[in-house]
C-alpha cells in the first residue's frame, strides 16, 4: 500500500501510475522507498503489486470525515484547507480493490505492477468538509452543520508538507479489476450511513 504522497503535487493534473516519483516529506519519502524496495525484491515476478491511494476515510477509526463530523456537532464554526485538491477514498472501496488484486494478481492476465486506487472526482478537503455537514443534516446525524470557513495551506501549516494537487489517475487500474468507479461522495454517505 502506497500513498498519492510519493508525489510533489505541481503537475496540476491526474497522476498516472507510471509516472516518476518525486516526493515531498518523509511521510512520502519513506513510502517511495517502500515501493522502490517492492520493485527491486519482486521485479517482474507479478507477486506484488503497488497500489497507491489517496485521503483514506471509513466508519471507525480516526480520519478525517469522523473529524468533520465531530466538529460540525462541537463547533459554531469550522476552518477548512481549501487549496489542497485530490480525491477521497472510503476504506470499503479500497478494500474490495485490495481483494480484487488479490483474486486477480494470480491470473493468466495479471495485473501492472502499479495500480492506483481512490473513489472519482475530485475535491479539496473544504468541499469534503462541506459535504460531511450537508450529508449528516440528510441522514439526521446533524441538526445543523457548522459554517465551513476555506483557508489557504499557509494559514493552517500542518508538520508534514502535503501535495497541493494530489488526483491520482485510476482509470486503467479500475480497468485492470473491473471494479466501477463510486463517486467520492456517494462512497462518502454510505460512510456515513455505517455511523449512523
Amino acid at each position: 500500500m502506497s500513498t498519492d504522497f510519493v508525489f510533489n503535487g505541481q503537475q496540476g493534473s491526474p497522476y498516472r501510475p507510471g509516472q516518476l516519483r518525486d516526493p515531498l516529506g518523509a511521510y512520502g519519502r519513506t513510502k517511495a522507498a517502500g515501493e522502490e524496495a517492492v520493485e527491486q525484491v519482486l521485479g517482474d515476478t507479478g507477486r506484488g503489486v503497488i497500489l497507491r491511494t489517496s485521503w483514506v476515510m471509513g466508519p471507525v477509526g480516526k480520519n478525517f470525515a469522523l473529524t468533520m463530523l465531530r466538529l460540525h456537532l462541537e463547533r459554531k464554526q469550522i476552518g477548512v484547507v481549501e487549496d489542497q485538491v485530490g480525491c477521497p477514498t472510503s476504506t470499503h472501496t479500497l478494500a474490495a480493490a485490495c481483494w480484487r488484486a488479490i483474486a486477480v494478481m494470480d491470473t493468466p492476465s495479471g495485473l501492472p505492477a502499479v495500480l492506483h486506487w481512490s473513489d472519482a472526482g475530485a475535491a479539496s478537503w473544504f468541499d469534503v468538509a462541506v459535504a460531511v455537514g450537508e450529508l449528516a443534516l440528510e441522514l439526521g446525524l446533524l441538526q445543523q452543520p457548522a459554517p465551513v470557513n476555506p483557508l489557504t495551506t499557509a494559514e493552517y501549516p500542518l508538520p508534514a508538507q502535503r501535495p497541493s494537487y494530489s488526483l491520482l489517475e485510476c482509470s486503467a487500474s479500475r480497468q485492470a479489476l473491473d471494479l466501477p468507479a463510486l463517486h467520492w461522495r456517494q462512497a462518502l454517505r454510505q460512510l456515513l450511513e455505517a455511523v449512523a
